[in-house]
């Protein structure tokens, strides 16, 4: 069955991408064939960068045609004399917008639109205008109509202004794959039996958040130990995977039992060597790295190695970081001097 129209379009700062949005996209899709989302801001909100918005609408859109509008994207995508060369500042004329979406559609997209989706007054001038810029071009091109929608914000009643006030507040608002961005990862790094889960747990409870368990452990003892090669760079995949699940559902921190700077030392001490995919992946940034000490007693639960080899990867991990620039805290003593070094860490 043919929808209402062909072609719609929905601009947006989308800094950051909230439910708001969401709904106005859903509704594009719901009556138009194809949708083509702009979103574009100068200066950028933190957090927010070109980036990152276009992997949110990615993420979650993956259906439609995107274009996130920078200086340095118009540039490899105009020739000489075509179209905007600069981005229209946030608090330009709303006439300089609405030529400037035009010119994106017509310059760079290559379309017209028969349709643009709002919650905005409006709106109803920007279809009128990108009518004007459509027909500069080709007076054929049927009149562009503006659909409200939710212009009361009944349906979600949130903006970006509110979100950015302060992101984890109104994180309800935002869809995992959104919130995930402001999440502060902190990794926690140690030898055999120095405490790091124990820490990652009881830092989730201090701060009401999740933790990510250490999956080469798990996998590990589902396979009693016989690791093959070929484990290693899944063992640091799904590490990484999981991460990424969690964040979207922590509060403000997720702290990780481990990073894949760990199964790179345990590719090296099993096999001698690792593979380029996992030394790519060791270099995996987190907000906040914290090496747990050895001086807890170790703890020999017969799926580990042994206390010397425990000192072996501390002395590495030392190494590993001075090498790579990571900064990091040492946690030792109990559990609860190790909560408080973090927490005075991650809290001002």
């Amino acid at each position: 069955m043919s929808k209402r129209f062909q072609r719609g379009l929905v601009v947006g700062k989308f800094a950051p991408l909230h439910r708001g949005h969401e709904y106005l996209i859903r509704h594009a899709f719901d009556v138009c064939d194809e949708v083509f989302l702009i979103s574009y801001c100068k200066p950028e909100f933190a957090g927010c960068e070109a980036e990152r918005r276009e992997q949110w609408l990615s993420n979650l859109f993956p259906a439609a045609r995107i274009l996130v509008a920078t200086e340095a994207r118009l540039a490899a995508s105009l020739v000489d004399g075509d179209g905007f060369r600069e981005v229209p500042s946030n608090d330009a004329d709303e006439l300089i917008h609405r030529r400037f979406c035009g010119s994106l559609c017509w310059q760079v997209l290559g379309v017209t639109v028969d349709a643009v989706f709002t919650s905005e007054d409006y709106g109803e001038g920007f279809a009128a205008e990108l009518t004007r810029c459509f027909r500069e071009h080709d007076a054929t091109v049927p009149e562009v109509r503006h659909v409200l929608v939710d212009r009361a914000r009944q349906v979600v009643p949130v903006s970006g202004t509110r979100l950015r006030a302060d992101v984890h507040a109104n994180r309800e608002w935002l869809s995992p794959v959104v919130y995930a961005s402001f999440v502060r990862r902190v990794c926690l790094l140690g030898g055999e039996s120095s405490g790091k889960s124990t820490l990652a747990e009881a830092l989730a409870r201090e701060f009401d958040t999740r933790f990510v368990s250490e999956y080469g452990r798990d996998l590990w003892e589902l396979k009693k130990g016989s690791l093959v090669f070929d484990d290693m760079l899944h063992i640091a995949e799904r590490q990484v995977a999981a991460e990424e699940e969690a964040a979207g559902r922590a509060n403000r921190y997720l702290f990780c039992d481990t990073s894949p700077l760990t199964t790179l030392f345990y590719s090296h001490f099993l096999f001698g060597r690792a593979e380029p995919a996992l030394e790519r992946l060791a270099d995996r940034p987190y907000d906040l790295t914290v090496l747990c000490g050895a001086d807890f007693p170790f703890v020999q639960d017969g799926t580990r190695q042994s206390d010397s080899l425990r000192s072996r990867q501390h002395t590495w991990y030392l190494s590993e970081l001075a090498e790579r620039m990571i900064p990091y805290f040492l946690a030792t003593g109990p559990v609860e001097d190790r909560v408080r070094v973090v927490s005075k860490a991650l809290t001002p």
